[in-house]
């Protein structure tokens, strides 16, 4: 196979990947974070708040986990109802060539959405950095996307997924946002890495926030692989 026709056959995986992962609802999920987004932008505006780097990353979290939400939970169960589940079962080690590179699609997508949402809040509301925003933003992306991802490949339906994730989402946010010790900690999930606390030396904070950032990856890690090896035991989904 020469270059040209390896680079088509490429875009056409890509394109049939991307229409299978993005289709559906996943639109809606989208209007829905820009909804948010613009919503809170207008919040923010309209009561005249302190706007910096940490508020605009506040802004953006929450639209950023939505992004994620649809095609990772709703991912197997979309392969079901499109059924295509027993033939990617036929492929030898699916769970990598087929998820590995779907899971990489999903996260540069969002990525690139994130830098659209960070453009427009810089516009209108504060010159942020906007590549270093979304990267930081990739961070609780990749955590809770490969956790959703793990619970998906347990419960194998997408509603059972979403309803553990809300869940847990709640919790976790109750417990810390009633503790700002708690919520300064490294293991916070919803750690902002631009509000700095001004109890805190800035030497410490920097330690903070990478230690954040490494809990982040290890955990995602973690899910990614749990996930994987969920999906080897073929006779639970065929």
């Amino acid at each position: 196979m020469n270059l040209k026709k390896y680079r088509v056959l490429v875009t056409r995986i890509v394109r049939y990947n991307l229409k299978i992962i993005f289709a559906g609802k996943f639109f809606w999920f989208l209007l829905a974070a820009f909804g948010f987004f613009a919503f809170f932008m207008f919040q923010q505006a309209w009561n005249r708040a302190e706007i910096n780097e940490g508020s605009i990353y506040g802004l953006l979290l929450f639209p950023c986990l939505l992004l994620i939400f649809y095609p990772v939970v709703f991912g197997i169960q979309n392969d079901e109802d499109n059924r295509i589940l027993e033939i990617i079962f036929g492929i030898p080690n699916y769970r990598y060539k087929v998820w590995g590179v779907r899971m990489l699609m999903i996260y540069l997508a969002n990525y690139l959405i994130l830098i659209l949402f960070a453009y427009i809040a810089r516009i209108l509301l504060y010159p942020v950095n906007i590549f270093e925003m979304a990267a930081q933003l990739i961070f609780p992306m990749l955590f809770f996307g490969n956790l959703a991802f793990m619970f998906s490949t347990i419960t194998r339906s997408g509603n059972g997924t979403a309803v553990i994730m809300i869940v847990m989402g709640l919790l976790f946010f109750i417990v810390v946002g009633g503790n700002r010790q708690w919520a300064n900690a490294y293991w916070n999930l919803f750690l902002n890495p631009f509000s700095i606390p001004n109890d805190i030396h800035p030497v410490i904070w920097q330690n903070t926030i990478l230690k954040n950032r490494l809990f982040l990856i290890i955990g995602s890690i973690v899910w990614l692989m749990i996930g994987f090896l969920n999906l080897q035991k073929r006779e639970k989904f065929v």
